[in-house]
């Protein structure tokens, strides 16, 4: 029962966070902090999401796990070297990882 507690609390409070974002007043919105802490907050969120999933161990440690290494590696090449951000970075660092970590 206390997850569905919690689940409709978590959904309540997404509704009511998105409904303060279109109800904000546009002299908020046009303020320039807030336009720097908009665009900023992705990409941070984003980071965050890599590398916890390319450090990612057993349970709570943090294991070094080659073939994900190497496929950010990749993309930080591909993305300084060729600027292409969608298929050919997907392509690099997919079929640079599971060549590493293909093992017959």
């Amino acid at each position: 029962m206390s997850l569905w507690i919690a689940l409709i609390a978590t959904a309540a409070g997404c509704y009511l966070l998105k409904y303060a974002g279109m109800a904000a007043p546009r002299r908020l919105l046009d303020h320039p902090w807030v336009q720097r802490f908009a665009v900023a907050v992705p990409v941070a969120l984003l980071a965050a999401l890599i590398a916890v999933e390319a450090l990612r161990g057993e349970g709570q440690a943090l294991a070094w796990d080659t073939a994900r290494m190497a496929g950010v590696g990749a993309a930080v090449l591909a993305l300084a070297r060729l600027r292409a951000l969608s298929r050919g970075i997907r392509v690099t660092c997919g079929g640079l990882s599971t060549g590493l970590s293909f093992r017959p």
